[in-house]
């Protein structure tokens, strides 16, 4: 289970056993709380003997420290000073939670020497703590029964010092908002496909209620008479109903455009028909990341009450090879009245985004919109699981995500679109073909979508090298990242909100 920290701030706090962590800037002679947490100057001579320098996320353990009333010193390391943004508090805090082993009680020294610790300075902190301390361990029945073990089941006491404790407190409410955001669509991502399908992911989504979410789910009559037929196709071969879930946050004025998040909720892909190899294929269950992202994102905007009209829509179906799933040759109409050939029904994802782009451009006529979705392989063999693609007919649109990226180190990478690029997806026999092959399979894939937005400003980011199984970090130890929710969250805190 996630390890439960209960975060508050104080202005000062006594040192009365348990771990004391203190930030030390590179250079400096003395790190945070170094008065109250080791009167002794333990510090110097241990810094001395295990050379540290106070290097960015470096740490000196001291336990038992003599003199001190704390039994473990931990302090870590910030780097210089004078370049820390924000990403680097939120590794710090993460860095902290890795120190927090057996600890009951935790108070963390926040104002070193040199280093200038803004109220949201304060609150990435410990939003890299709470990060951190996510684990999905949900369906392990054996855990070890050592002291370690049964004291991460208790709630562990952090307290963080620093002179701005107020306004640190205040910033934390909403740092504390994305992070129930990340683990909803962590455990979302994480969950195996036989609990969540798609009345039990519509189900989740509809929690969201009690935080002042509307939400509509569709059931497959409804999306039948709007004539989503492309959205339906994919869903024909499961014995499991699709779902189209409609939440909107209506937290800015009447009059305002909302702005609009869909994803792709594939909640298990075989690959249909055209079946996926057996090797790897487990991971399919994390086929609704987008889904999962915008659920994440939909939860932040209403936990902290964002001044903003958001519209969230999911797609949520399982794509099964049974005796009515659709064939490669099929021809299929989307609600636009756009006919498409099934070329290979493991290109089924973007069968599921364009009804529903559609039906959210053609409903609420947005500001803008942007699609998440696992969409291709072909985009980890370009960019690997450092960045996620970013497919855009908005230039404006894409330089705020791009921003928003960098600010949030869940970064970006625009990928090209064009005519050229557009031709490859026309079908002989329809409107088009929801492949163009193997050759530029990602972006042929957002070709298929702008089809479907019209004039709209809109991005497409394919975030299936980053959504899942990417590489653990300061911040992330689990399989599910959560990727898109505080990237989402940067970009309308920081543009669109009233």
């Amino acid at each position: 289970m996630s390890l439960k920290l209960a975060i508050s701030f104080a202005k000062s706090h006594p040192v009365t056993g348990g771990l004391a962590i203190l930030l030390a800037a590179s250079g400096a002679e003395q790190p945070a709380g170094a008065m109250e947490a080791d009167p002794a100057g333990v510090y110097a001579r241990a810094a001395k003997v295990g050379k540290f320098k106070g290097k960015a996320l470096s740490t000196l353990d001291i336990v038992a420290p003599h003199g001190s009333e704390s039994d473990r010193l931990v302090v870590l390391g910030m780097g210089k000073p004078d370049s820390l943004v924000a990403h680097d508090w939120l590794k710090a805090g993460g860095s902290a939670t890795a120190t927090l082993k057996g600890a009951e009680n935790v108070t963390v020294y926040l104002d070193a020497p040199g280093i200038d610790v803004t109220p949201k300075a304060a609150a990435d902190f410990a939003l890299g703590m709470l990060m951190r301390a996510y684990k999905f361990d949900t369906y392990k029945t054996k855990k070890k029964a050592d002291d370690d073990e049964e004291k991460a089941a208790k709630t562990v006491k952090v307290t963080l010092v620093t002179a701005g404790a107020a306004a640190a407190k205040k910033a934390f409410a909403e740092a504390e908002a994305i992070a129930e955001g990340v683990v909803l669509a962590r455990n979302l991502v994480n969950e195996p496909a036989n609990v969540l399908g798609p009345l039990e992911f519509a189900a989740k989504a509809k929690e969201l209620e009690k935080l002042g979410v509307e939400i509509e789910i569709l059931t497959e009559k409804e999306m039948a008479k709007l004539g989503m037929g492309a959205l339906l196709g994919v869903a024909q071969g499961s014995v499991r109903p699709p779902r189209l879930v409609v939440m909107q946050w209506k937290g800015g004025k009447s009059k305002d455009k909302p702005v609009a998040f869909v994803g792709k909720g594939v909640v298990f892909d075989t690959g249909g028909i055209s079946i996926k190899p057996a090797g790897g294929m487990e991971d399919m269950k994390g086929d609704m990341g987008g889904a999962a992202a915008v659920t994440g994102l939909m939860h932040v905007l209403a936990a902290r009450k964002a001044k903003v009209n958001a519209i969230g829509i999911l797609g949520l179906v399982e794509n099964m090879p049974d005796g009515n799933a659709q064939r490669p040759g099929d021809i299929v109409t989307s609600m636009s009245g756009q006919t498409i050939e099934v070329i290979n029904t493991d290109a089924e994802g973007r069968l599921v985004l364009c009804d529903a782009l559609w039906y959210c451009n053609d409903r609420f006529e947005p500001a803008f919109m942007i699609n998440l979705a696992t969409l291709t392989g072909a985009i980890t063999v370009a960019l690997g699981n450092q960045h996620a693609g970013l497919f855009s007919n908005d230039d404006a649109l894409s330089e705020k995500l791009l921003t928003a990226g960098q600010v949030t180190h869940e970064r970006l990478w625009r990928m090209p679109l064009g005519k050229e690029y557009d031709k490859m997806i026309d079908s002989k026999f329809a409107d088009m073909k929801n492949t163009g092959g193997r050759l530029a399979g990602s972006i042929t894939a957002a070709q298929f979508l702008k089809r479907f937005v019209k004039e709209t400003p809109w991005a497409h980011l394919d975030i299936a090298g980053t959504a899942m199984g990417s590489p653990n970090d300061e911040v992330n130890q689990s399989w599910g990242s959560g990727y898109g929710v505080r990237l989402l969250d940067e970009l309308v805190r920081a543009n669109y909100e009233s």
